[in-house]
Protein backbone atom coordinates (compact mmCIF):
# COMPACT_ATOMS: atom_id res chain seq x y z
CA UNK A 1 0.00 0.00 0.00
CA UNK A 2 1.47 3.47 -0.48
CA UNK A 3 2.18 5.28 2.55
CA UNK A 4 0.64 8.83 2.48
CA UNK A 5 0.39 11.80 5.17
CA UNK A 6 -2.31 12.38 7.04
CA UNK A 7 -5.00 15.00 6.33
CA UNK A 8 -4.37 17.17 8.91
CA UNK A 9 -1.90 19.70 7.24
CA UNK A 10 -2.61 21.33 3.74
CA UNK A 11 0.58 23.36 2.19
CA UNK A 12 -1.45 26.20 0.76
CA UNK A 13 1.11 27.79 -0.91
CA UNK A 14 2.23 24.71 -2.52
CA UNK A 15 -1.18 23.80 -3.58
CA UNK A 16 -1.30 27.25 -5.22
CA UNK A 17 2.00 26.78 -7.00
CA UNK A 18 0.95 23.60 -8.24
CA UNK A 19 -2.36 24.46 -9.81
CA UNK A 20 -0.33 27.10 -11.24
CA UNK A 21 1.81 25.11 -12.96
CA UNK A 22 -0.68 22.35 -14.06
CA UNK A 23 -2.83 25.33 -15.35
CA UNK A 24 0.40 26.74 -17.63
CA UNK A 25 1.23 23.12 -18.77
CA UNK A 26 -2.32 22.77 -20.39
CA UNK A 27 -2.63 26.16 -21.77
CA UNK A 28 -0.83 24.90 -25.36
CA UNK A 29 -3.19 22.17 -25.65
CA UNK A 30 -6.24 23.94 -24.38
CA UNK A 31 -5.50 26.57 -27.37
CA UNK A 32 -4.65 24.78 -30.03
CA UNK A 33 -7.55 21.92 -28.99
CA UNK A 34 -9.86 24.99 -29.12
CA UNK A 35 -8.72 26.05 -32.46
CA UNK A 36 -8.75 22.76 -34.06
CA UNK A 37 -12.33 21.87 -32.90
CA UNK A 38 -13.26 25.57 -34.25
CA UNK A 39 -11.99 25.12 -37.74
CA UNK A 40 -14.56 25.15 -40.11
CA UNK A 41 -15.59 21.85 -41.98
CA UNK A 42 -14.27 23.07 -45.66
CA UNK A 43 -10.92 22.99 -43.47
CA UNK A 44 -11.45 19.24 -42.10
CA UNK A 45 -12.92 17.95 -46.00
CA UNK A 46 -9.70 19.48 -47.55
CA UNK A 47 -7.42 17.56 -44.84
CA UNK A 48 -9.10 14.29 -44.68
CA UNK A 49 -9.50 14.33 -48.67
CA UNK A 50 -5.56 15.36 -49.08
CA UNK A 51 -3.03 14.94 -46.24
CA UNK A 52 -4.88 13.27 -43.17
CA UNK A 53 -4.86 9.82 -44.35
CA UNK A 54 -1.67 9.59 -45.44
CA UNK A 55 -0.26 11.00 -42.71
CA UNK A 56 -1.77 8.93 -40.31
CA UNK A 57 -0.25 5.62 -42.33
CA UNK A 58 2.91 7.85 -42.35
CA UNK A 59 3.13 8.39 -39.22
CA UNK A 60 1.56 4.99 -37.73
CA UNK A 61 4.08 2.91 -39.80
CA UNK A 62 7.04 4.45 -39.19
CA UNK A 63 6.40 4.82 -34.99
CA UNK A 64 5.36 0.93 -34.96
CA UNK A 65 8.20 -0.32 -37.51
CA UNK A 66 10.75 1.89 -35.66
CA UNK A 67 9.46 0.54 -31.98
CA UNK A 68 10.09 -3.56 -33.76
CA UNK A 69 13.40 -2.49 -34.30
CA UNK A 70 14.27 -0.92 -31.02
CA UNK A 71 12.76 -4.06 -29.42
CA UNK A 72 15.40 -6.35 -31.09
CA UNK A 73 18.08 -3.75 -30.43
CA UNK A 74 17.11 -2.47 -27.07
CA UNK A 75 16.67 -5.98 -25.79
CA UNK A 76 19.28 -7.93 -27.40
CA UNK A 77 21.75 -5.45 -25.97
CA UNK A 78 20.49 -5.42 -22.39
CA UNK A 79 20.48 -9.38 -22.52
CA UNK A 80 24.41 -9.52 -23.13
CA UNK A 81 25.27 -7.02 -20.91
CA UNK A 82 23.40 -8.65 -18.15
CA UNK A 83 23.46 -11.37 -18.85
CA UNK A 84 27.04 -12.31 -19.95
CA UNK A 85 30.52 -11.27 -18.56
CA UNK A 86 33.11 -10.58 -20.47
CA UNK A 87 35.75 -7.85 -21.13
CA UNK A 88 35.15 -4.50 -21.15
CA UNK A 89 31.26 -4.63 -19.96
CA UNK A 90 31.17 -1.67 -17.76
CA UNK A 91 32.75 0.50 -20.30
CA UNK A 92 29.89 -0.60 -22.84
CA UNK A 93 26.71 -0.55 -20.21
CA UNK A 94 27.20 3.12 -20.61
CA UNK A 95 28.55 3.73 -24.04
CA UNK A 96 25.70 1.89 -25.47
CA UNK A 97 23.43 4.70 -23.77
CA UNK A 98 25.43 7.48 -25.46
CA UNK A 99 23.30 7.87 -28.82
CA UNK A 100 20.38 9.35 -26.66
CA UNK A 101 22.70 12.44 -26.75
CA UNK A 102 23.09 13.27 -30.65
CA UNK A 103 19.39 14.74 -31.90
CA UNK A 104 18.15 12.78 -34.64
CA UNK A 105 18.38 15.38 -36.91
CA UNK A 106 22.08 15.38 -36.53
CA UNK A 107 21.77 11.71 -37.26
CA UNK A 108 19.80 12.47 -40.36
CA UNK A 109 22.05 15.26 -41.70
CA UNK A 110 24.92 13.12 -41.08
CA UNK A 111 23.31 10.18 -42.91
CA UNK A 112 22.26 11.94 -45.84
CA UNK A 113 24.77 13.31 -46.68
CA UNK A 114 27.09 10.56 -46.77
CA UNK A 115 24.72 8.68 -49.26
CA UNK A 116 25.38 12.11 -51.60
CA UNK A 117 27.06 11.57 -54.88
CA UNK A 118 30.83 11.49 -53.77
CA UNK A 119 29.74 11.26 -50.13
CA UNK A 120 31.34 8.14 -47.77
CA UNK A 121 28.15 5.53 -48.87
CA UNK A 122 29.35 5.55 -52.79
CA UNK A 123 32.76 5.84 -52.22
CA UNK A 124 32.74 2.90 -49.93
CA UNK A 125 30.48 0.61 -52.39
CA UNK A 126 32.97 1.71 -55.42
CA UNK A 127 36.04 0.49 -53.23
CA UNK A 128 33.85 -2.70 -52.23
CA UNK A 129 32.42 -3.08 -55.93
CA UNK A 130 36.06 -2.57 -58.02
CA UNK A 131 34.62 0.16 -59.87
CA UNK A 132 32.52 3.20 -59.76
CA UNK A 133 29.39 2.50 -58.16
CA UNK A 134 26.13 4.72 -57.71
CA UNK A 135 24.17 4.44 -54.54
CA UNK A 136 20.64 5.82 -54.26
CA UNK A 137 20.01 8.96 -52.53
CA UNK A 138 17.98 8.47 -49.09
CA UNK A 139 15.79 11.12 -49.04
CA UNK A 140 11.86 10.30 -48.39
CA UNK A 141 13.06 6.66 -48.12
CA UNK A 142 10.95 4.89 -45.49
CA UNK A 143 13.69 1.74 -44.24
CA UNK A 144 16.24 4.98 -44.05
CA UNK A 145 13.80 7.37 -42.12
CA UNK A 146 13.29 4.00 -39.98
CA UNK A 147 16.94 3.27 -39.64
CA UNK A 148 18.19 6.68 -38.01
CA UNK A 149 15.40 6.88 -36.15
CA UNK A 150 16.09 3.34 -34.06
CA UNK A 151 19.86 3.82 -33.98
CA UNK A 152 18.67 7.42 -32.36
CA UNK A 153 15.74 5.84 -29.82
CA UNK A 154 16.66 2.09 -29.10
CA UNK A 155 19.28 3.36 -25.92
CA UNK A 156 15.34 3.96 -24.30
CA UNK A 157 14.66 0.17 -24.06
CA UNK A 158 17.87 -0.80 -23.61
CA UNK A 159 18.22 0.87 -20.39
CA UNK A 160 14.97 0.48 -19.13
CA UNK A 161 15.15 -3.45 -19.78
CA UNK A 162 18.85 -3.77 -18.40
CA UNK A 163 17.19 -2.61 -15.21
CA UNK A 164 14.77 -4.47 -15.26
CA UNK A 165 17.34 -7.31 -15.66
CA UNK A 166 19.69 -6.48 -13.07
CA UNK A 167 17.20 -7.15 -10.53
CA UNK A 168 15.71 -10.52 -12.07
CA UNK A 169 15.36 -13.46 -9.79
CA UNK A 170 17.89 -16.62 -10.36
CA UNK A 171 15.05 -18.81 -8.67
CA UNK A 172 12.63 -19.03 -11.84
CA UNK A 173 15.43 -19.78 -14.15
CA UNK A 174 16.22 -22.53 -11.59
CA UNK A 175 12.50 -23.73 -11.14
CA UNK A 176 12.37 -24.14 -14.80
CA UNK A 177 15.69 -25.87 -15.42
CA UNK A 178 14.56 -28.34 -13.03
CA UNK A 179 11.61 -29.02 -15.13
CA UNK A 180 13.59 -29.52 -18.03
CA UNK A 181 13.04 -26.30 -19.84
CA UNK A 182 16.06 -25.48 -22.23
CA UNK A 183 18.07 -22.37 -22.12
CA UNK A 184 15.65 -21.05 -24.73
CA UNK A 185 12.00 -22.22 -24.00
CA UNK A 186 13.35 -20.48 -20.39
CA UNK A 187 14.21 -17.22 -21.91
CA UNK A 188 11.35 -16.87 -24.30
CA UNK A 189 8.60 -18.27 -21.48
CA UNK A 190 9.94 -16.49 -18.28
CA UNK A 191 12.79 -13.95 -18.75
CA UNK A 192 10.68 -12.60 -21.42
CA UNK A 193 7.56 -11.85 -20.34
CA UNK A 194 8.62 -10.69 -16.80
CA UNK A 195 10.03 -7.98 -18.58
CA UNK A 196 7.07 -6.86 -20.28
CA UNK A 197 6.71 -3.45 -17.96
CA UNK A 198 10.19 -2.40 -19.01
CA UNK A 199 9.92 -2.89 -22.75
CA UNK A 200 6.44 -1.48 -22.85
CA UNK A 201 7.68 1.66 -20.92
CA UNK A 202 10.35 1.32 -23.78
CA UNK A 203 8.58 1.37 -26.42
CA UNK A 204 6.24 3.86 -25.27
CA UNK A 205 9.00 6.40 -24.98
CA UNK A 206 10.35 5.01 -28.69
CA UNK A 207 6.74 5.65 -30.71
CA UNK A 208 5.86 8.98 -28.47
CA UNK A 209 9.42 10.27 -29.93
CA UNK A 210 8.72 9.31 -33.26
CA UNK A 211 5.27 11.01 -33.05
CA UNK A 212 6.74 13.83 -32.14
CA UNK A 213 9.96 14.28 -34.13
CA UNK A 214 10.65 17.32 -36.60
CA UNK A 215 13.63 17.54 -37.26
CA UNK A 216 14.86 13.85 -38.60
CA UNK A 217 12.03 13.58 -40.64
CA UNK A 218 12.38 16.97 -42.10
CA UNK A 219 15.88 16.28 -43.21
CA UNK A 220 15.10 13.29 -44.57
CA UNK A 221 12.29 15.03 -46.30
CA UNK A 222 9.56 12.29 -45.09
CA UNK A 223 6.03 13.39 -44.48
CA UNK A 224 4.56 13.08 -41.03
CA UNK A 225 2.15 14.76 -38.92
CA UNK A 226 5.04 17.54 -37.59
CA UNK A 227 6.47 18.46 -40.60
CA UNK A 228 3.08 18.92 -42.26
CA UNK A 229 2.11 21.17 -38.64
CA UNK A 230 4.99 23.07 -39.47
CA UNK A 231 4.69 23.66 -43.29
CA UNK A 232 0.70 24.52 -42.84
CA UNK A 233 2.31 27.01 -40.14
CA UNK A 234 5.03 28.55 -41.59
CA UNK A 235 4.41 27.95 -45.04
CA UNK A 236 0.88 28.75 -45.71
CA UNK A 237 0.42 31.08 -42.54
CA UNK A 238 -2.93 28.83 -41.99
CA UNK A 239 -2.76 28.51 -38.54
CA UNK A 240 -6.11 26.44 -38.38
CA UNK A 241 -5.50 23.83 -40.97
CA UNK A 242 -2.52 23.58 -38.48
CA UNK A 243 -4.48 23.63 -35.29
CA UNK A 244 -6.63 20.73 -37.06
CA UNK A 245 -3.59 18.21 -37.83
CA UNK A 246 -2.09 18.97 -34.66
CA UNK A 247 -5.88 18.13 -32.97
CA UNK A 248 -5.54 14.78 -34.86
CA UNK A 249 -1.78 14.23 -33.53
CA UNK A 250 -2.48 14.76 -29.86
CA UNK A 251 -5.53 12.36 -30.22
CA UNK A 252 -2.93 9.76 -31.31
CA UNK A 253 -0.69 10.83 -28.20
CA UNK A 254 -3.07 10.91 -25.72
CA UNK A 255 -4.81 7.37 -26.78
CA UNK A 256 -0.95 5.77 -26.32
CA UNK A 257 -0.45 7.68 -23.39
CA UNK A 258 -3.82 6.23 -21.29
CA UNK A 259 -3.26 2.71 -23.20
CA UNK A 260 0.86 2.90 -21.40
CA UNK A 261 -0.48 3.91 -18.19
CA UNK A 262 -2.90 1.53 -17.47
CA UNK A 263 -1.09 -1.19 -19.30
CA UNK A 264 1.79 0.10 -16.60
CA UNK A 265 -0.55 -0.22 -13.69
CA UNK A 266 -1.37 -3.91 -15.17
CA UNK A 267 1.50 -5.16 -15.39
CA UNK A 268 3.31 -5.18 -12.10
CA UNK A 269 5.40 -8.21 -10.99
CA UNK A 270 5.90 -9.20 -7.42
CA UNK A 271 7.67 -11.56 -5.56
CA UNK A 272 5.34 -13.27 -3.20
CA UNK A 273 7.57 -16.01 -1.32
CA UNK A 274 10.64 -17.75 -1.90
CA UNK A 275 14.23 -16.86 -1.40
CA UNK A 276 15.51 -14.19 -4.08
CA UNK A 277 18.74 -14.98 -5.80
CA UNK A 278 20.82 -12.45 -7.94
CA UNK A 279 21.19 -13.96 -11.55
CA UNK A 280 24.97 -14.50 -11.92
CA UNK A 281 26.09 -13.50 -15.18
CA UNK A 282 27.72 -16.73 -17.71
CA UNK A 283 31.47 -16.02 -18.25
CA UNK A 284 32.43 -15.85 -21.92
CA UNK A 285 35.35 -16.98 -23.19
CA UNK A 286 37.49 -15.68 -26.21
CA UNK A 287 35.51 -16.45 -29.09
CA UNK A 288 32.37 -15.05 -27.37
CA UNK A 289 33.79 -11.99 -26.35
CA UNK A 290 34.93 -11.24 -29.75
CA UNK A 291 31.54 -12.21 -30.87
CA UNK A 292 29.77 -9.88 -28.67
CA UNK A 293 32.52 -7.24 -28.84
CA UNK A 294 31.71 -7.52 -32.57
CA UNK A 295 27.65 -6.78 -32.28
CA UNK A 296 28.17 -4.20 -29.62
CA UNK A 297 31.13 -2.57 -31.89
CA UNK A 298 28.97 -2.50 -34.79
CA UNK A 299 25.96 -1.00 -33.26
CA UNK A 300 27.89 2.03 -31.27
CA UNK A 301 29.90 2.28 -34.74
CA UNK A 302 26.08 3.17 -36.56
CA UNK A 303 24.55 4.86 -33.95
CA UNK A 304 27.61 7.22 -32.58
CA UNK A 305 30.78 6.77 -33.82
CA UNK A 306 30.01 6.62 -37.79
CA UNK A 307 28.05 10.47 -36.90
CA UNK A 308 31.39 11.83 -35.36
CA UNK A 309 33.91 10.52 -36.95
CA UNK A 310 31.32 12.01 -40.19
CA UNK A 311 31.15 15.44 -38.35
CA UNK A 312 34.82 15.44 -37.55
CA UNK A 313 35.91 14.83 -41.15
CA UNK A 314 33.31 17.41 -42.12
CA UNK A 315 34.22 20.36 -39.70
CA UNK A 316 37.84 19.65 -41.01
CA UNK A 317 37.67 20.12 -44.26
CA UNK A 318 35.15 23.26 -43.51
CA UNK A 319 37.94 25.15 -41.11
CA UNK A 320 40.25 24.35 -43.56
CA UNK A 321 38.75 26.00 -46.26
CA UNK A 322 36.39 28.86 -44.88
CA UNK A 323 38.21 29.12 -41.07
CA UNK A 324 36.21 28.34 -37.77
CA UNK A 325 32.38 30.23 -38.15
CA UNK A 326 32.73 33.20 -36.24
CA UNK A 327 29.34 33.11 -34.28
CA UNK A 328 29.51 29.51 -33.24
CA UNK A 329 30.15 30.27 -29.86
CA UNK A 330 27.73 32.77 -29.80
CA UNK A 331 25.57 30.16 -30.89
CA UNK A 332 26.50 28.31 -28.19
CA UNK A 333 26.22 30.39 -25.79
CA UNK A 334 22.66 31.12 -26.70
CA UNK A 335 21.91 27.05 -26.24
CA UNK A 336 23.36 27.00 -22.85
CA UNK A 337 21.55 30.09 -21.36
CA UNK A 338 18.15 29.05 -22.91
CA UNK A 339 18.65 24.89 -22.09
CA UNK A 340 20.20 25.93 -18.18
CA UNK A 341 17.34 28.66 -17.55
CA UNK A 342 15.06 26.23 -18.43
CA UNK A 343 16.55 23.33 -16.44
CA UNK A 344 16.82 25.38 -13.77
CA UNK A 345 13.18 26.89 -13.26
CA UNK A 346 11.77 23.34 -13.73
CA UNK A 347 13.10 22.33 -10.64
CA UNK A 348 10.84 24.94 -8.79
CA UNK A 349 8.25 24.26 -10.42
CA UNK A 350 7.99 20.65 -10.60
CA UNK A 351 8.49 20.03 -6.95
CA UNK A 352 4.75 21.27 -6.07
CA UNK A 353 3.29 19.18 -8.59
CA UNK A 354 5.35 16.04 -7.95
CA UNK A 355 5.51 16.29 -4.06
CA UNK A 356 1.79 17.06 -3.51
CA UNK A 357 0.82 14.01 -6.06
CA UNK A 358 2.81 11.71 -3.97
CA UNK A 359 1.82 12.50 -0.70
CA UNK A 360 -1.60 13.35 -0.26
CA UNK A 361 -4.68 11.02 -1.45
CA UNK A 362 -6.93 14.60 -3.16
CA UNK A 363 -7.92 13.47 -6.24
CA UNK A 364 -7.07 17.32 -7.65
CA UNK A 365 -3.23 16.87 -6.66
CA UNK A 366 -3.61 13.86 -9.24
CA UNK A 367 -5.44 16.37 -11.84
CA UNK A 368 -2.45 18.72 -11.50
CA UNK A 369 0.09 15.48 -11.81
CA UNK A 370 -1.72 14.74 -15.06
CA UNK A 371 -1.92 18.09 -16.19
CA UNK A 372 1.56 18.60 -16.27
CA UNK A 373 2.52 16.01 -18.34
CA UNK A 374 0.30 17.40 -20.91
CA UNK A 375 3.75 17.92 -22.84
CA UNK A 376 4.02 14.08 -23.34
CA UNK A 377 1.44 14.49 -26.30
CA UNK A 378 2.77 17.97 -27.40
CA UNK A 379 4.99 18.03 -30.52
CA UNK A 380 7.34 20.64 -30.76
CA UNK A 381 5.18 22.44 -33.52
CA UNK A 382 2.70 22.45 -31.29
CA UNK A 383 3.76 23.50 -28.41
CA UNK A 384 5.70 26.42 -30.15
CA UNK A 385 2.27 27.65 -31.64
CA UNK A 386 0.40 27.43 -28.21
CA UNK A 387 3.43 29.57 -26.60
CA UNK A 388 2.58 32.36 -29.37
CA UNK A 389 -0.70 32.26 -28.67
CA UNK A 390 -0.12 32.34 -24.89
CA UNK A 391 2.84 35.64 -25.14
CA UNK A 392 0.24 37.14 -27.37
CA UNK A 393 -2.79 37.15 -25.42
CA UNK A 394 -1.88 36.55 -22.06
CA UNK A 395 1.85 37.08 -21.53
CA UNK A 396 2.55 40.11 -23.60
CA UNK A 397 5.72 41.21 -21.52
CA UNK A 398 7.45 38.45 -22.73
CA UNK A 399 6.60 38.20 -26.28
CA UNK A 400 9.72 38.33 -28.48
CA UNK A 401 12.08 37.33 -25.86
CA UNK A 402 14.41 34.68 -24.98
CA UNK A 403 11.28 33.72 -21.88
CA UNK A 404 9.47 32.86 -24.77
CA UNK A 405 11.54 29.85 -25.73
CA UNK A 406 12.42 28.74 -22.25
CA UNK A 407 8.40 28.92 -21.54
CA UNK A 408 8.15 26.48 -24.47
CA UNK A 409 11.11 24.35 -23.33
CA UNK A 410 9.50 23.59 -20.16
CA UNK A 411 6.15 22.72 -21.39
CA UNK A 412 7.93 20.82 -24.10
CA UNK A 413 10.08 18.67 -21.28
CA UNK A 414 9.09 19.18 -17.72
CA UNK A 415 7.17 15.88 -18.02
CA UNK A 416 10.76 14.25 -18.18
CA UNK A 417 11.70 16.01 -15.03
CA UNK A 418 8.99 15.49 -13.31
CA UNK A 419 8.69 11.94 -14.08
CA UNK A 420 11.92 11.60 -12.00
CA UNK A 421 11.19 13.52 -9.05
CA UNK A 422 8.03 11.50 -8.98
CA UNK A 423 10.23 8.67 -9.07
CA UNK A 424 12.39 10.05 -6.06
CA UNK A 425 9.41 11.48 -3.80
CA UNK A 426 7.71 7.94 -4.06
CA UNK A 427 10.56 6.04 -2.34
CA UNK A 428 10.73 8.42 0.76
CA UNK A 429 8.61 7.50 3.12
CA UNK A 430 6.27 9.75 4.38
CA UNK A 431 7.60 8.87 8.23
CA UNK A 432 9.96 10.28 7.81
CA UNK A 433 8.55 14.31 7.29
CA UNK A 434 6.30 13.10 10.40
CA UNK A 435 8.96 12.32 12.52
CA UNK A 436 10.95 15.50 11.61
CA UNK A 437 7.39 17.87 12.62
CA UNK A 438 7.41 15.80 15.87
CA UNK A 439 10.63 17.12 16.97
CA UNK A 440 9.11 20.92 16.00
CA UNK A 441 10.02 21.78 12.40
CA UNK A 442 7.73 23.37 10.49
CA UNK A 443 6.70 22.14 7.10
CA UNK A 444 8.87 24.19 5.31
CA UNK A 445 11.79 23.01 7.46
CA UNK A 446 11.10 19.39 7.05
CA UNK A 447 11.32 20.01 3.00
CA UNK A 448 13.85 21.08 2.70
CA UNK A 449 15.94 19.48 5.19
CA UNK A 450 14.94 16.19 5.05
CA UNK A 451 12.70 15.48 1.78
CA UNK A 452 14.54 17.26 -1.03
CA UNK A 453 18.05 16.09 0.20
CA UNK A 454 17.04 12.41 0.21
CA UNK A 455 15.35 13.22 -3.02
CA UNK A 456 18.81 14.87 -4.64
CA UNK A 457 19.59 12.17 -7.05
CA UNK A 458 15.57 12.56 -8.76
CA UNK A 459 16.22 16.33 -8.98
CA UNK A 460 19.65 15.97 -10.40
CA UNK A 461 18.12 13.27 -13.37
CA UNK A 462 15.49 15.60 -14.27
CA UNK A 463 17.81 18.70 -14.55
CA UNK A 464 20.04 16.98 -16.49
CA UNK A 465 16.94 15.57 -18.57
CA UNK A 466 15.07 18.43 -18.73
CA UNK A 467 18.43 20.88 -20.13
CA UNK A 468 19.83 17.96 -22.64
CA UNK A 469 16.56 18.00 -24.43
CA UNK A 470 16.22 21.77 -24.21
CA UNK A 471 19.74 22.18 -26.02
CA UNK A 472 18.23 19.57 -28.93
CA UNK A 473 14.92 21.55 -29.78
CA UNK A 474 14.69 22.88 -32.93
CA UNK A 475 10.78 23.51 -34.23
CA UNK A 476 9.95 25.45 -31.01
CA UNK A 477 13.08 27.32 -30.92
CA UNK A 478 12.54 28.43 -35.04
CA UNK A 479 8.86 29.39 -34.09
CA UNK A 480 9.67 31.37 -30.94
CA UNK A 481 12.87 32.65 -30.93
CA UNK A 482 13.91 36.09 -30.96
CA UNK A 483 15.29 38.06 -33.93
CA UNK A 484 19.15 37.09 -33.61
CA UNK A 485 18.90 34.74 -31.18
CA UNK A 486 19.90 31.71 -32.77
CA UNK A 487 20.93 28.26 -31.12
CA UNK A 488 23.08 25.79 -32.47
CA UNK A 489 19.73 23.66 -33.26
CA UNK A 490 18.90 26.24 -35.40
CA UNK A 491 22.00 27.19 -36.87
CA UNK A 492 22.38 23.35 -37.88
CA UNK A 493 18.92 23.45 -39.60
CA UNK A 494 19.05 26.72 -41.41
CA UNK A 495 22.89 25.48 -42.59
CA UNK A 496 21.73 21.62 -44.22
CA UNK A 497 18.55 23.71 -45.10
CA UNK A 498 20.64 25.69 -47.50
CA UNK A 499 22.84 23.17 -48.20
CA UNK A 500 26.25 24.96 -46.90
CA UNK A 501 27.16 21.20 -44.68
CA UNK A 502 30.26 22.29 -43.76
CA UNK A 503 29.42 25.01 -41.83
CA UNK A 504 26.50 22.92 -39.79
CA UNK A 505 29.08 20.08 -38.66
CA UNK A 506 31.07 22.02 -36.37
CA UNK A 507 27.91 23.55 -34.51
CA UNK A 508 26.76 19.91 -34.58
CA UNK A 509 30.13 18.82 -32.88
CA UNK A 510 29.61 21.46 -30.40
CA UNK A 511 26.06 19.99 -29.46
CA UNK A 512 27.42 16.61 -28.91
CA UNK A 513 30.19 17.59 -26.97
CA UNK A 514 27.82 19.39 -24.73
CA UNK A 515 24.91 16.65 -24.31
CA UNK A 516 27.21 13.53 -24.46
CA UNK A 517 29.21 14.15 -21.46
CA UNK A 518 26.16 14.77 -19.48
CA UNK A 519 24.15 11.82 -20.80
CA UNK A 520 27.28 9.53 -20.05
CA UNK A 521 27.88 11.18 -16.22
CA UNK A 522 23.90 10.56 -15.69
CA UNK A 523 23.80 7.15 -17.15
CA UNK A 524 26.92 5.51 -15.55
CA UNK A 525 25.98 6.98 -12.34
CA UNK A 526 22.05 5.45 -12.71
CA UNK A 527 23.95 2.23 -14.11
CA UNK A 528 26.55 1.79 -11.19
CA UNK A 529 23.23 2.38 -8.87
CA UNK A 530 21.04 -0.48 -10.14
CA UNK A 531 24.56 -2.47 -10.11
CA UNK A 532 24.57 -2.43 -6.88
Amino acid sequence: MRLRLPSSHRPLGMAVAGAAVSLTMMLPLVYVAGYGLGAGGKVWGRLWGNWIPQLMVNTLGLALVTAGVTFLLGVSLAVLITRFDFFGKRVWSWLLATPLGIPPYIMAYAYTEMFLPGGWAPQAASWLAGHEADVPMIYGRFPAVVWVLSLATYPYVYLLVRASLLNYNAAFDEAARIQGAGLWRRFLGITLPLQRPAIMAGLFLVVLYVFSDFGAVSMMRFPTFTRAIYLELVGRSDRASASALALVLIALSWLLFMQERRARSRSRFYQTGGTYRKLRPRRCGAAGTVAIWSYLTLVFTASFGLVVAFLVHRSVDGIRLEGWPADLWGYAFNSLFAAGSAATVSLFLIVPVAYLATRYREWWYQAYLWASYAGYVLPGPIIGMGVLFIAIHLFAPIYGTVAVVVLAYLIRFLPQGLQAQESAFHQIKPNLEEAARTCGVSFHTALLRVVLPLAKTGIFTGWVLVFVSSMKELPATLLLRPLGFDTLAVRIWMETSEEFYSLAAPAALVLIAVTVPLFAALFSRNLRESAG
